[in-house]
């Protein structure tokens, strides 16, 4: 790209956009140093970013900049002054693709998002292909849980399997549930990272006139992101609604004897904390508390863990970023698990198990180390 100049509309734009701490920044560096790319040698730096919006520059170099940001919420949660550094990142995001500078890797999946309503270039009339033999009710006014799927467990294939257990168990423990359908859209939380807010308001005004039309009141969501957007992007547009992850309904479900976990899984396993699931949700304990319940499981924590658990590196859209195996965050992750002596990886977040799954492939470790989600460890044992 050219070389830029200050510009006091650029720098007035991200304050416009939420990000009004900015200048609240001190550069003290603790987002650099706390920031996963610092562990892969990457050239993403967040300190340089939040300083080319100071003086009012794009921010854009390359992809390898702006763009890399997980949105893992690390260094916000570190930062001594409180600055708003994802909601920066964004609004720098924003400018760029609104002025039609969209990085390559993401032109097809907001393509997708224009024209079917997912990022994963799948049918809208398929939505829901692989449910339609598990005879999952459809919602109706009246029906206390609308059931979330999201894009990533409707379209690719091993995360079926996650939405597929999950239905099982609430079917199971007779919960009030149902899904809507073709009618639903994505929710809008990649696209929102990826900077197009544009289609982000479309579709998630579009999906909240729905909800509102078929008289959803509490939402259950399989995927940590769709948590994070529906329960705190939605309220900003008009979309006031109870939300809950799987993991929330499950262990209410085991705590309330609604189910019974009697098959013994029998399997060293650890648990790898969702981003979006712990530090953007603050969801910690559900997770530990189901896997303290299942039968001969003998658990070992991970030293990353909790609010300090390593980002698998699929936020922030970068799950469809080409990333080199040297610098994918997965890859330092499975080799964490791996000196544990674990047998199964468990997770809550489809995105994240993609990514380890991918970086299992990687290593070659697909045989010794099983990737899953909580809801299908506990599916197994019912």
């Amino acid at each position: 790209m050219e070389a830029r100049t200050p510009s006091v509309e650029t720098r007035d734009y991200i304050i416009d956009s939420g990000a009004e701490t900015l200048n609240w920044c001190m550069q003290c560096g603790l987002c650099t140093g706390s920031c996963p790319w610092r562990l892969v040698h990457g050239e993403f730096n967040v300190r340089k970013v939040l300083r080319l919006a100071q003086l009012g520059l794009e921010g854009f170099e390359s992809e390898e900049q702006l763009f890399a940001c997980t949105t893992c919420n690390m260094c916000p949660l570190r930062c001594p002054r409180q600055v708003k550094i994802i909601e920066n990142q964004r609004a720098m995001r924003s400018m760029i693709v609104a002025s039609g500078t969209v990085p390559a890797s993401y032109r097809p999946v907001l393509g997708n998002e224009h024209s079917q309503g997912n990022p994963w270039a799948g049918e809208r009339s398929k939505r829901f292909e692989w449910a339609k033999d598990l005879d999952v009710p459809r919602f109706s006014e009246g029906t206390e849980y609308f059931l979330f799927i999201c894009c990533t467990s409707n379209y690719d294939v091993r995360s079926q399997r996650i939405a597929r257990s999950i239905v099982e168990i609430l079917k199971k423990a007779n919960v009030d549930f149902g899904i809507i359908g073709e009618e639903e859209s994505c929710c809008g939380e990649s696209v929102r990272k990826i900077g197009d807010e544009e289609l982000f308001q479309k579709l998630a005004q579009g999906n909240i006139s729905l909800y509102k039309n078929k008289g959803v009141k509490k939402i259950i969501t399989t995927s940590p992101h769709s948590l994070y957007t529906l329960k705190k992007e939605y309220p900003e547009l008009g979309g006031e609604f109870e939300v809950q992850h799987h993991t929330e309904i499950i262990a209410n479900l085991i705590q309330e004897g609604k189910i019974t976990l009697s098959k013994e899984i029998d399997k060293k396993i650890t648990y790898h904390d969702p981003c979006y699931l712990g530090r953007h949700n603050d969801i910690y304990d559900a997770p530990r508390q189901i896997l303290g319940a299942l039968p001969g499981v003998e658990f070992v924590e991970l030293e990353r863990s909790r609010q300090f658990s390593l980002c698998c590196g699929g936020g922030g859209g970068r799950i469809w970023a080409e990333t080199k195996p040297e610098q994918a965050f997965a890859y330092v992750r499975v080799k964490e698990v791996a000196d544990t002596g674990a047998e199964v990886l468990a997770t809550a977040c489809p995105y994240c198990i993609v990514m380890l799954e991918d970086a299992c492939k990687g290593l070659g470790k697909e045989e010794t180390l099983k990737v899953m989600d909580i809801s299908e460890l506990v599916n197994a044992s019912l």
